[in-house]
């Protein structure tokens, strides 16, 4: 049997980080001025000049934008497909001021997984959600209104920390989150108080900042390398992992999707690593099939595959 090669390391800050984001305070203000006065269907209007900026002036995006198509559609795309897929993002941020204002009666979600995550919430046990830069974050707070027990922490790296907060400032103060920073030598105390405590731990395992050890594995066909560090985190916390995603499907149609992809609470020391390998491959597994499904719903606009570390906890 061949051997598994080893965690690679990556040793410089991932592109992600190299490249701000082209977003401030004051435009997500205006935004949601409008979009809360004048209501979503006059908001959605601001998208399509919005798209169209990006489409033309964000080449290195749309080069990646193009890259991550192929693989997912399974053919050469065109500029109506990376026209669809900023499009698409545009309107998961757009949607965030109605889903952070408590909007949800404007939306039409689905869930699947909803019984067994009411099964874990009567139970009182903390668990590990793992989602990715796809589809939207905001929406899978739509089942706090069906399981009025549930409280969720979010883990997030202080910049992104930051932001969240100046968006809740700009859109809704009363929505304050439980928010644990990740990077300090406190954050798996934080993250194991939390889980004693019942709640579910948010976090999005498909980006890193550096130096994080990660898995080569196959993905949409080609070689990505995914971060360590959260499994690592889970295993030795002893806690269930459940995939956890928000797909966008158009007009105001959401589908969140739960899945347990692994319970290393029954996992002894000795089997970890084995353990860990193997929740890797659920997880790009669910991460796979939601691209596939809902292919413009991939919000990771730099060269994932080419990235070494570009994909992290």
């Amino acid at each position: 049997m061949a051997r598994r090669p080893p965690p690679q390391q990556t040793g410089r800050a991932a592109q992600w980080v190299r490249r701000p984001e082209r977003s401030n305070l004051a435009t997500l203000r205006l935004m949601s001025w409008i979009s809360l006065r004048l209501g979503r269907p006059a908001g959605r209007l601001l998208l399509w000049p919005i798209t169209g900026y990006f489409a033309l002036f964000a080449p290195l995006a749309r080069r990646a934008s193009a890259h991550y198509l192929a693989r997912a559609l399974g053919r050469r795309p065109g500029l109506r497909d990376i026209f669809r897929h900023f499009h698409c993002f545009a309107s998961t941020i757009h949607d965030r001021v109605y889903l952070l204002a408590d909007r949800f009666d404007l939306f039409e979600i689905e869930i699947e997984g909803e019984a067994s995550m009411r099964r874990l919430v009567d139970s009182g046990q903390g668990a590990l959600l793992f989602g990715a830069h796809l589809g939207s974050f905001e929406v899978v707070r739509a089942i706090g209104r069906r399981l009025p027990g549930l409280a969720i922490a979010l883990t997030m790296f202080e910049d992104n920390a930051r932001k969240i907060k100046q968006t809740l400032e700009a859109i809704n103060p009363a929505a304050r989150p439980h928010i644990i920073p990740l990077g300090r030598l406190d954050t798996m105390l934080q993250v194991r108080d939390a889980l004693d405590q019942g709640r579910l731990v948010g976090l999005l395992a498909d980006r890193s900042l550096e130096a994080d050890a990660t898995r080569d594995i196959d993905l949409l066909g080609d070689n990505a390398r995914i971060p360590l560090g959260a499994f690592r985190m889970a295993a030795v916390l002893r806690r269930r992992v459940i995939f956890m995603a928000g797909l966008y499907l158009g007009g105001n149609r959401y589908r969140i999707r739960f899945v347990e992809i692994a319970d290393f609470g029954r996992i002894e020391r000795a089997g970890r690593n084995a353990a860990i390998d193997a929740a890797v491959g659920a997880y790009v597994a669910e991460l796979e099939r939601c691209c596939r499904q809902a292919p413009y719903n991939w919000f990771n606009f730099y060269d994932f595959w080419a990235e070494p570390g570009g994909a992290g906890a």
